[in-house]
């Protein structure tokens, strides 16, 4: 039976144009993931298939459709990235940001020189972050603390699907005893905490799609950030590093958060790649 033949290029032409049309940034990029996404080869080969048949064409018009309505990428795909590692993720569950990798690239440093590391990500989410840890350091014992049922689901989910190599607790960062076994104990607590102020206008797919609770930190986005801070504070051993993500109106706020914990120490501001400020540093004061 003969099939027929369309030109790949055209194809993701007339995707780029109607995500365009939909107000989706980067279109033309977008359209090459959805439709490497159909053909089933990674975005860097799709000049290796110049054809796609009906039905391909058929798919990925459908997966537009999707993407118009400003269903996030990740959502349209199934998966989202996060450094060495690719998650599940739908609704009910924030979807990893492509800023969050350097914050992972500092703990990476941080640990760097340490055996046999002990992380722990608070806020975990969909266990993204915390599975990137546990991927590019398979010597490490991962933690990852969760309070929201829907994200655990997925947390839970992922950790499966790559080996169980995360423990995850069903916890809540406020409580006083946090992982009380893990006391001094820890070499690097990171957390992607929910950090946009509460009315902040936000974009249609984190409106419709992120989970509230997941995004927006309370009247000035800092209502977990003291939690976090203690929890760290507590969980360190001595010379531990502690990173957590922030809004770019917290370029100030949340580095006096921890410049007020005297147990803390070489506070550091850090930047996302289009200079806004996007995370902040501390490490645990050795003894004198």
């Amino acid at each position: 039976m003969h099939v027929s033949r369309l030109p790949l290029r055209v194809a993701v032409a007339e995707a780029e144009r109607a995500l365009a049309a939909a107000g989706v940034e980067s279109a033309r990029v977008e359209a090459e993931f959805l439709a490497a996404h159909v053909v089933g080869v990674p975005r860097s080969q799709l000049v290796l298939r110049p054809l796609v048949d009906t039905a391909q064409v058929t798919a990925l018009r459908e997966l537009v459709a999707r993407r118009a309505t400003r269903e996030p990428l990740q959502h349209v795909l199934g998966t989202a990235v996060l450094g060495p590692v690719e998650v599940a993720v739908g609704p009910g569950v924030f979807t990893p940001r492509p800023e969050t990798e350097l914050l992972l690239e500092w703990g990476l440093k941080e640990l760097a020189g340490h055996e046999n590391p002990v992380v722990v990500d608070l806020c975990t989410g969909s266990a993204a972050l915390a599975l990137a840890f546990a991927a590019a350091r398979p010597d490490a014992v991962v933690h990852a603390v969760e309070l929201d049922p829907a994200a655990l689901t997925w947390a839970r989910r992922n950790i499966a699907a790559h080996g169980d190599r995360v423990v995850l607790h069903a916890d809540d960062v406020r409580r006083p005893d946090l992982l009380p076994e893990l006391e001094a104990r820890v070499d690097l607590v990171v957390c992607n905490p929910p950090y946009v102020p509460d009315g902040t206008p936000v974009p249609p797919e984190v409106a419709r799609w992120d989970p509230a609770v997941a995004v927006f930190g309370g009247p000035d986005g800092l209502a977990l950030v003291p939690a976090v801070i203690s929890a760290a504070a507590t969980l360190l051993r001595y010379g531990g590093g502690l990173a957590i993500e922030h809004d770019d109106t917290h370029a100030d706020a949340v580095p006096a958060l921890l410049r007020r914990r005297k147990v803390l120490t070489d506070v550091e501001a850090h930047t996302d790649l289009a200079g806004r400020p996007r995370f902040a540093t501390a490490r645990r004061t050795r003894p004198a």
